[in-house]
């Protein structure tokens, strides 16, 4: 690909520019394609899907009571007795480990946190069979009880015991999570066109791209990660958030691409912040939180200013089933800065949301973003479909059970024998070795320039640099070794670095890209030596 190709690229997501590497790897046809580039994992958990499965066969059986006159149709299931129904239909079927999940779910909830059997089985028959709007629309009631406590556990409440409970708001996956805290801050006036923001970077790319749009408007300051201590926050980058401008800060915690959790000095700066400014607004998005060791979400260090956002996807290898959480404390500066707007701002407001409530001005902020996420005019049809949030309470009860534990292991297990296997040999020590008590694994931030410099010397970079776009070196991975990486300008991580998926790809298949990648610097130098 030309310079000039090259340099009009630079101006793409590196989502997109990642669809145009995979046009240019097709082109070869003698090697096997490897994408390392989104991070969709390779892996599924196979435990709760069962357990959603064998649910299935049970509920159809209860729809099956009830409508036996004509053979194509079932009827609502009858919550009486259901319960011992339902144990009596999986008695002879403990051999499977979905129906071990299930009874033992099921004594969990009862005994864990105090849900009535026929009510739980009966919200989980109904929702698996999906005959029924979402009711309460935010989550279904026993469901937000489950998916609660996984989000506690997850989020390390054993570090920091919380007295604040947590609303849930069960969405379409990560992606959508973040459309609607958008638009809801934006609509509810506590963000407003021309308004700053933080942003840690480097970050997962819609965060940077999407405070630019004419929806939104916002002006963005960087709190930017030292990629030299192993991606931590330096404290004189944390500072800039005591300015009064900035209304929020939005991080990625573990950090996409570097993959690096905020140790625990970083944490505690942030809380001494919001002390200080106990208006600020903070987003932690935490997807990568269960691939650490002791992980602890800012969400809970500052309960009061943190939204969080949570999805399934990656630790359960279910990017397609959508699947994903909002969680807000029900003491939150939200909705205290609502109630704080002026007269007029509060008219508007209330004239937004009085065709859900009589009451529109005591309508929670979360409770907003529900109906936001529908136009509010759609409020009575808004909410996860509860099929969806049936898997994802299996989800939820899989890691609260006997089968988590292990299931944890072995997950951080995977990603990281694909770490070593790219790292072994390296020709500089990695930022982020495996010893490292911060490291999640799931991505590498391989910093091209960095190992080019170490290997051939400082007059090799600099002419790397002056010669060459910074995308040259995917390209060429996707041109001449059928490898996808993403670049990782487009994270606001280092212009010379890519961003490898340890998640859907084998260990040998990582040992092949770290091979391939010492061939194309070994080019390069080449080109180098001649000109």
């Amino acid at each position: 690909m030309k310079r000039k190709d090259e340099d009009r690229l630079s101006n793409l997501s590196p989502f997109e520019v990642k669809n145009i590497l995979l046009e240019l790897a097709d082109s070869k046809h003698d090697r096997h394609l490897i994408n390392a580039g989104r991070g969709n994992p390779n892996w599924v958990a196979t435990v709760p899907r069962e357990a959603f499965f064998k649910l299935g066969e049970f509920a159809l059986h209860e729809a099956q009571r009830g409508f036996q006159k004509y053979d194509n149709f079932g009827g609502v299931a009858q919550i009486k007795g259901i319960s011992q129904r339902f144990q009596d239909y999986f008695k002879d079927k403990k051999e499977f480990n979905g129906v071990k999940l299930l009874l033992e779910a099921v004594e969990y909830c009862q005994k864990e946190l105090g849900i009535e059997s026929d009510s739980l089985i009966d919200e989980w028959v109904d929702g698996i069979l999906g005959d029924n709007y979402p009711v309460p629309d935010r989550m279904l009631k026993e469901s937000e009880k489950i998916v609660r406590q996984y989000l506690m556990q997850e989020m390390n409440t054993e570090k920091r015991p919380l007295n604040d409970t947590f609303d849930i708001f069960a969405v379409e996956g990560g992606t959508a999570a973040m459309v609607y805290i958008f638009n809801s801050l934006k609509s509810n006036r506590l963000l407003n066109s021309g308004d700053t923001i933080a942003i840690a970077a480097p970050i997962f790319t819609p965060y940077i791209e999407m405070p630019g749009f004419e929806d939104y408007n916002l002006k963005t300051v960087e709190i930017v990660a030292d990629e030299m201590t192993g991606w931590q926050i330096p404290d004189a980058e944390l500072e800039k958030l005591k300015d009064p401008k900035i209304k929020a800060f939005f991080l990625v915690n573990p950090t996409n691409p570097p993959s690096v959790k905020l140790d625990d000095r970083t944490l505690n700066k942030i809380v001494e912040i919001t002390k200080e400014r106990p208006d600020l607004i903070l987003l932690t998005d935490d997807v990568y939180g269960t691939f650490t060791d002791n992980f602890t979400s800012l969400a809970i260090m500052a309960p009061k200013n943190t939204i969080l956002v949570y999805s399934f996807s990656k630790y359960f290898g279910a990017t397609g089933w959508r699947l994903g959480a909002i969680a807000i404390a029900k003491d939150n500066i939200f909705d205290r800065l609502i109630s704080k707007h002026n007269a007029e701002t509060k008219k508007l407001l209330n004239k937004r949301y009085e065709g859900i409530s009589l009451h529109p001005e005591e309508v929670t902020f979360i409770n907003r973003m529900v109906a936001d996420s529908r136009a509010v005019a759609l409020n009575h049809t808004a909410g996860l479909s509860t099929p969806q949030q049936m898997q994802m309470v299996l989800f939820s009860l899989f890691s609260l059970s006997s089968f988590g534990k292990q299931y944890k292991i072995e997950a951080k297990e995977i990603v990281r024998e694909r770490y070593a296997a790219v790292i072994e040999d390296s020709p500089v020590v990695p930022l982020v070795p495996l010893d490292n008590p911060h490291g999640a694994f799931y991505y590498i931030e391989i910093d091209v320039l960095r190992i080019a410099i170490k290997m051939y010397g400082e007059k090799f970079g600099k002419w790397l640099v002056d010669t060459h776009n910074p995308l040259d070196f995917v390209i060429r991975y996707a041109e001449e070794k059928k490898v996808i990486a993403m670049p990782g300008g487009g994270f606001d991580a280092p212009e010379w670095s890519f961003r490898l998926s340890l998640a859907n790809n084998f260990k040998s298949e990582y040992r092949e890209i770290h091979t391939y990648g010492m061939e194309i610097l070994k080019e390069y130098y080449q080109e180098f030596k001649e000109q």
